[in-house]
This record gives C-alpha cells, sequence and structure tokens, in this order.
C-alpha cells in the first residue's frame, strides 16, 4: 500500500500521536479524516492540513458515531484504505486507594473507550475496506492499533489502562486472521513513553526524568517517529498480525 494514495480515518486525530500520523498522510499526498471529541482542536488541526483533511466529531465508544463518521470519511475521501487508533483515556486509580477500593464503573470507563473503542473503529472500517479494489497484492486496506508498553509491564495504578492495552495486543492475531480473507491486515503499535499533549503538560524535569529512563535514545519517542511506524506497517504487506513494540528498549518499573 502507498501512502501517496491513503485515505485514512483516525480517531485521536486532533493532536498527539492521530495528528502526527494525519500529518504525515497528507504530507505524503494522501486523504484523512480526523475523528476526535475535541471540536475546536479537531477543526483547528483539519485546518491546518489543508483541503485534504476534515474532521468528524466522534465519540470512538458510541458505535453509532463511528459508524457515520466511517461513512462520512469515505464519502468525503472516496473510500477507507488505513483505519489508525489513536484515541485514548488514562485515568490512574489503585485497586486498593486510600478512599477504598477502585470503582469498578471506573475501570469499565478506560475499557470502554480504549478497548472497545479500538474494537468498533476496527470493524466499522474494515466493514468499509472489504469494498475497495484490491491492489496487486490483494490487499484492501490496513488497521493499525495503539497499545502500550504498559500493557506487558503495567505499572501500579495501571490495572484499568493495562487491562485495555493487554485486550488490543490480544485481538490483533485474530482479528488479522479473519479479515485476511478481504486482504485488510491489522497491527498493532505499543508505544513507550512518548511526548503527547498529556506529557508536554509536565514540568520540563519530569519530562527529562521520564526520558532519562529509556535506554536508547534517552529522550522522550516524538509523535512523528509514532507516525514513521504506523507508515512502515501500511507500506509493507507482510506485516500482518503483529504487535510491534516502539520505545527505545524501556521496561517500565512497577511505579
Amino acid at each position: 500500500m502507498d501512502l501517496t494514495s491513503a485515505k485514512a480515518v483516525i480517531s485521536g486525530g486532533a493532536s498527539g500521536l492521530g495528528f502526527a500520523t494525519a500529518r504525515a498522510v497528507i504530507e505524503a499526498g494522501g486523504h484523512a479524516a480526523l475523528l476526535d471529541i475535541n471540536e475546536d482542536q479537531g477543526r483547528e488541526s483539519a485546518a491546518s492540513l489543508g483541503e485534504n483533511a476534515m474532521f468528524i466529531r466522534a465519540d470512538v465508544s458510541s458505535e453509532e458515531d463511528v459508524r457515520r463518521a466511517c461513512s462520512q470519511a469515505a464519502e468525503f475521501m472516496g473510500g477507507v484504505t488505513l483505519a489508525v487508533s489513536c484515541a485514548g483515556i488514562l485515568m490512574p486509580a489503585r485497586v486498593l486507594g486510600r478512599d477504598g477500593p477502585m470503582p469498578a464503573e471506573k475501570f469499565s470507563q478506560v475499557i470502554t473507550v480504549n478497548l472497545i473503542g479500538t474494537f468498533i473503529l476496527t470493524k466499522e472500517s474494515a466493514n468499509v475496506m472489504q469494498h475497495n479494489e484490491p491492489n496487486d497484492d490483494g490487499e484492501r486496506g490496513v488497521v493499525v492499533n495503539t497499545a502500550s508498553v504498559a500493557a506487558f509491564e503495567g505499572q501500579i495504578g495501571q490495572a484499568s489502562y493495562s487491562a485495555s492495552k493487554g485486550g488490543i495486543v490480544g485481538m490483533s492475531m485474530p482479528v488479522a486472521r479473519e479479515l485476511a480473507r478481504f486482504g485488510i491486515r491489522v497491527n498493532t503499535i505499543a508505544p513507550g513513553i512518548f511526548l503527547t499533549p498529556m506529557m508536554a503538560g509536565l514540568p520540563e524535569d519530569v519530562q527529562k526524568s521520564l526520558g532519562a529512563q529509556v535506554p536508547f535514545p534517552s529522550r522522550l519517542g516524538r509523535p512523528d517517529e509514532y507516525a514513521d511506524m504506523v507508515a512502515a506497517i501500511y507500506g509493507n504487506a507482510m506485516i500482518n498480525g503483529e504487535c510491534i513494540r516502539l520505545d527505545g528498549a524501556i521496561r517500565m518499573h512497577p511505579k
């Protein structure tokens, strides 16, 4: 698949990893639909990318929202060939905190946005992709989901987040196997510590401290490096059913 003609639907596209991916697609010559709940930032981000980009307000945990967004995106771009799930929430909390056990509702909310939201975009985008004309390799589309190193080394306070990201890793292979007959590849990226808007809000000394924990390069990952990985996956037909760690060899400590 060639990024120059990509038609991408990207959740969490208004900022961070999602926006960097949208920018990479647009700069290559493709089209991008940015899905997000932040309307002001979403419209501003889409406008900054030019006429080949659009913003669609969508809550990833809503099947109706995502189905509508994929339909609108396909109409705008003439189809969908790439779906990238970057929307997610953290909401750290201890299982047994100072105020008592973690409410199940809080755990469920993270699972709903991170895991179920990723599943919804995967299935709804694939439903559009299956109607594409296949290329010479028989490909019709690519799905790239975002997990985290927390899926493997979750820290104290990350029970819900780690569970949600572990679920994303776990569903990659069965979904990739199922969608293979349609020529749709499914892969997952597990980023380490990246300079997202959430990280950018931390004091500079904290950012440096976090970056120093990365063996090499000893810094926070850049969103464009995540976008580069998406582009590499999109362009290589043999990358399928994989979870790729993008973390500078970091292994997270318990806390």
